[in-house]
C-alpha cells in the first residue's frame, strides 16, 4: 500500500520526478510485451520447416495458435490479481515491481532457446513477471499525487504515451529483427530491453523513496485481511450459496470443457467472492455505491478488450494471408502493421485529451463513464472497415492495407477515451486499503476481454472473417450505447468521487481515494 503522508516534491515539468521513471520502466517493459505479442501467434502457424529467413515455427493451426493466444493474454493480465495481493499485504508495490521486472527478464532470456519446454517456460515467466509488475507500477502512480491533484488524470496521460512508446518502437524493430535473423533473435531483443527496464527502474528508486512503500497491517479494527473475509463467507448466507452455484458451475466447466478452463472458473469463483466481501466490508453506503460503479465499469473493460485483441490475433492472422502489404515494391511486415496503434495514440493523444478538457471547461458530458462508453462505440465502428476488407478480399482475392490502417485510428481513439481513464477512475473510486488489489481486477478484466478475443478469433475459422467482424461492430456499438443510456444512474452512484473536493465523510471512514 502507498504512503500518502509525504509527496516527493521534486519535479519536472510540472510533475513528480518519479513519474518518468515509472514511465521510463513501464517503456521498456511495454517494448517487450507488445513484442512478444506481435510476433507470437505468428510464430506458432509457421511451419516447422521455415518459410524465409525467420526460420522454423511451431506449425500448428490458425485455430490451435489463437486459442493459445487467448490463453497468454489473459493470463498475463489475470495474474496481477495475486500480484495486487502480493504487494497489499506482503512486500509493497515497490518491491513487487521490482521482482516482476527480474522476472520478466528471465522469461525473455528463456525464450531466446528453440526448444518447446523453453517456449512454455518462457510464457510461463513472462506471466508471472507482469502480473506483479503491471498492476503495481500503475497505482504507485497515482500515489505520486495527492488527493484532488488536478495533474492526476494528465499524469496517467504522460504514462500511457509511455507505455505506447515502448509498444510503437517493439512493433517496429521486432518486425525488422524477425525478418532478418529470426524469431528467437526477436525474443531475445525483448529481453535486452527488459533489462535496460530494470536498470532505469533501480538507478529511479531515490525519486520514488515516498510512494510504494509497504505498510504492515495495523492494529486497527479496520484493517482486515483476505482470509479473514474469506472467514466471513461462512456467516454470510446469501453470498455463501451464491459463491456455492458458481462453485458448482465451475465443476461442471471442469467437467465439460477441461482441467484449463475449470481452473479458470475455480479462480473466478474465489476472486467473485472476495469481491462480494469486500463489498460487505465497506461500512459506508458512499463507498458501497462506487465500489459498485467500478465493478460495472469492469464490464466495459472485458467486452472492449475482446474486440480489441483481434489486432494481435485474428487481424494479424488476416494481414499475414489476406491483405497485399506491397508499397512502393517493398512488402511490409506483418509485426510492423502493429505499430499502427501505439503510432496513432501518441499522435493523438493529446489532442484528444485537450477535446474532453474543452467539453469539461464548457460544462458539457465528460465523466469517465461517458469516455468509456463512448470509446467502446468508437473502437467498434473500427471493425466496419475490417468488413470492407473481408467483402474486397471475397471480391478480388486481396485486400488493401487502407482497411487496416483505418481500423487501428478507429481502434486507437476509443482506447484513448477508455483505457488511461479506466486507470485513473478506478484511483478514484477505491478505497486505499483495496488499492492494488482492484488494480488488479481491473487487469484481471483486461485478460478476460483477451481470453474472450481468442475464443471470437477461433470461431472464424468456422464462420469467416466477415461475419466474426460484422458480429462485433454490432456488439460493442450496442453494449456502448445501453451505458450510456445508463449514464445518470450511475453517476449519482459515484456519489462525485471525480470531482476535486474530497467530502469530508471519507476521512471519516478511514478511507480516501487512492
Amino acid at each position: 500500500m502507498n504512503s500518502n503522508e509525504n509527496y516527493d516534491q521534486r519535479e519536472l515539468f510540472g510533475h513528480p520526478i518519479g513519474l518518468y521513471i515509472l514511465f521510463l520502466t513501464e517503456m521498456w517493459e511495454r517494448f517487450s510485451y507488445y513484442g512478444m505479442r506481435a510476433l507470437l501467434v505468428l510464430y506458432m502457424t509457421t511451419s516447422t520447416l521455415g518459410d524465409d529467413a525467420r526460420g522454423a515455427g511451431l506449425g500448428w493451426t490458425s485455430k490451435e495458435a489463437l486459442a493459445l493466444y487467448g490463453w497468454y493474454t489473459m493470463l498475463v493480465y489475470v495474474m496481477s490479481i495475486p500480484g495486487g495481493m502480493i504487494a497489499d499485504k506482503w512486500i509493497g508495490q515497490k518491491k513487487a515491481v521490482l521482482w516482476g521486472a527480474i522476472v520478466l527478464c528471465l522469461g525473455h532470456g528463456v525464450l531466446v532457446l528453440t526448444d518447446l519446454w523453453a517456449f512454455y517456460a518462457g510464457l510461463g515467466l513472462v506471466i508471472c513477471g507482469v502480473g506483479l509488475l503491471k498492476p503495481n507500477i500503475s497505482t504507485m502512480v497515482g500515489g505520486l499525487y495527492k488527493k484532488g491533484d488536478i495533474r492526476r488524470d494528465q499524469g496517467f496521460s504522460i504514462f500511457y504515451i509511455g507505455i505506447n512508446m515502448g509498444a510503437l518502437l517493439s512493433t517496429l524493430i521486432v518486425g525488422l529483427v524477425v525478418k532478418e535473423w529470426g524469431w528467437h533473435a526477436g525474443f531475445g531483443l525483448a529481453g535486452v530491453v527488459m533489462l535496460l527496464g530494470l536498470l532505469n527502474y533501480l538507478y529511479g528508486q531515490k525519486y520514488l523513496t515516498e510512494v510504494g512503500n509497504f505498510i504492515p497491517a495495523s492494529n486497527d479494527e479496520n484493517e482486515i485481511s483476505y482470509i479473514q473475509l474469506y472467514s466471513k463467507l461462512l456467516s454470510s448466507p446469501k453470498e455463501l450459496i451464491f459463491s456455492g452455484i458458481l462453485f458448482l458451475g465451475s465443476c461442471i466447466g471442469w467437467i465439460k470443457l477441461g482441467w484449463a478452463y475449470g481452473l479458470l472458473f475455480l479462480f473466478l469463483t474465489a476472486i467473485a467472492a472476495l469481491l462480494m466481501m469486500i463489498y460487505k466490508d465497506l461500512d459506508s453506503q458512499v463507498f458501497k455505491d462506487r465500489f459498485m460503479v467500478l465493478l460495472l465499469s469492469f464490464i466495459m473493460v472485458i467486452i472492449f478488450w475482446g474486440a480489441f485483441e483481434q489486432a494481435g490475433g485474428l487481424m494479424n492472422l488476416y494481414t499475414e494471408s489476406k491483405t497485399d502489404r506491397m508499397l512502393f515494391g517493398w512488402e511490409i511486415p506483418t509485426i510492423m502493421f502493429q505499430s499502427l496503434n501505439a503510432g496513432f495514440i501518441i499522435l493523438l493523444a493529446t489532442a484528444i485529451a485537450g477535446i474532453w478538457a474543452r467539453r469539461h471547461l464548457k460544462g458539457k458530458e465528460a465523466t469517465s463513464l461517458f469516455k468509456m462508453a463512448l470509446g467502446i462505440i468508437i473502437m467498434g465502428f473500427g471493425f466496419l472497415f475490417m468488413v470492407f476488407a473481408a467483402l474486397e478480399f471475397e471480391r478480388s482475392g486481396s485486400s488493401s492495407m487502407i482497411w487496416l490502417v483505418l481500423a487501428y485510428l478507429f481502434h486507437t481513439i476509443g482506447e484513448l477515451c477508455l483505457s488511461p481513464v479506466a486507470l485513473s477512475f478506478i484511483t478514484k473510486l477505491t478505497p486505499v486499503k483495496y488499492a492494488s488489489l482492484m488494480m488488479g481486477v481491473y487487469f484481471a478484466a483486461t485478460g478476460l476481454g483477451s481470453k474472450v478475443a481468442g475464443l471470437v478469433g477461433e470461431s472464424a475459422s468456422d464462420y469467416g472473417e466477415f461475419t466474426i467482424f460484422l458480429g462485433i461492430l454490432i456488439f460493442t456499438v450496442v453494449v456502448g450505447f445501453i451505458f450510456i443510456l445508463l449514464l445518470k444512474p450511475l453517476k449519482r452512484l459515484t456519489h462525485g468521487a471525480e470531482d476535486l473536493v474530497v467530502d469530508d465523510n471519507d476521512e471519516a471512514e478511514g478511507f480516501e481515494l487512492a
